[in-house]
């Protein structure tokens, strides 16, 4: 049977995770990567049409996880199995929600007293290198990665993955039709060294989304007011900027009529943070695509996180009792202040 053609397409990474949670258990060879936990943000509201993915692996790549993926609601025909291995294994130790490191996983499993995973055996630590503006990286996704049904769709996100994939696929999804693109911008090169390159990839969007902590390392020197750096971001040709700011919440500017909101985080507990950033993105273009409201599409994104994050993996959320999303979006609506 034909399958009906996604109107919303996520485009990132997919990852073998390994994570010590704050709590000390362990998640060992998990499915994860910034692109399935925006797809969970996402589909916390909208499931009648399933997203599709577009991200690269290699033959590797557990073909029983992308039927997990399908039965959960997502449409997979936009992975790129390449005919080689990837290594997508990623690490994480995280001691609280704000604070996790990637380095040096054999101390931190000696320290728990827990045996070394066979499967991290030759994990290689993060470089902390910055992105290349000439060279493509194994996960880069290029132009012929997007599926061919996929480019009918009308709205994209696109999770952090590195400076020449947010160089190259922005402009060429606007070419194409699609109306609302919002993007994640890559630490490898939220960074000073990329002060000037990084205004080129900002015309066209309609949400740029970067964390509190990329936004000052790329503006350090320049400035130390969010709201500047919003606005600043905002004059190259972006209507919305949302600075995720943790357990915080979100500022936004809304370039429009140069409005400014502080929206409070919903008091969770803290089980498993990893991807909520991504969770909140996911949800955000779920309520932008509903209501086209901004101040809405956060308050969305900002319910996304809260599931998200109180639960292990990035599809706990899809499980949440019904009609419980509604009501915290009714309790942090009430907390939106205007500034």
């Amino acid at each position: 049977m034909a399958r009906d053609t996604p109107r919303n397409i996520f485009a990132g990474l997919l990852q073998r995770e390994f994570i010590i949670l704050p709590s000390g258990k362990t998640l060992l060879d998990v499915p994860g990567g910034n692109v399935l936990y925006a797809v969970a943000g996402f589909l916390l509201w909208e499931k009648d049409l399933p997203p599709g993915v577009v991200a690269r692996v290699g033959e590797d790549y557990p073909q029983q996880w992308l039927d997990t993926f399908e039965k959960h609601g997502v449409d997979t025909r936009g992975v790129k199995i390449l005919p080689e291995a990837l290594d997508l294994r990623y690490f994480a130790a995280y001691s609280s929600r704000n604070v996790h490191t990637s380095k040096d996983p054999v101390a931190h499993f000696a320290r728990l007293g827990l045996p070394f995973p066979k499967a991290l055996l030759g994990y290689r630590e993060p470089s902390g290198e910055l992105d290349s503006r000439t060279n493509l990286l194994p996960t880069s996704l290029r132009k012929e990665d997007i599926f061919p049904v996929y480019l009918d769709a009308t709205a994209v996100h696109l999770c952090a993955v590195d400076y020449l994939t947010h160089s190259l696929l922005p402009a060429l999804l606007r070419q194409v039709g699609f109306t609302t693109v919002t993007l994640d911008p890559s630490p490898g090169y939220m960074n000073p060294t990329y002060w000037g390159d990084v205004p080129a990839l900002i015309p066209g969007l309609t949400a740029f989304l970067p964390s509190e902590d990329d936004l000052r390392f790329l503006f350090q020197g320049h400035s130390d007011d969010l709201w500047e750096m919003a606005e600043a971001l905002s004059a190259y040709g972006c209507e919305i900027i949302v600075i995720k700011c943790g357990e915080r919440g979100q500022l936004l500017y809304d370039a429009a009529g140069r409005n400014r909101w502080e929206i409070s985080s919903y008091p969770s507990r803290v089980v498993d943070p990893v991807g909520v950033g991504d969770a909140f993105s996911g949800g955000f273009l779920a309520g932008y695509r509903r209501t086209y409201d901004p101040v809405e599409a956060a308050l969305w994104g900002n319910i996304s996180a809260s599931l998200v994050i109180e639960g292990m993996g990035p599809f706990y959320v899809l499980d949440a009792l019904t009609g419980l999303a509604e009501m915290r979006l009714e309790s942090v609506r009430q907390s939106v202040r205007k500034v």
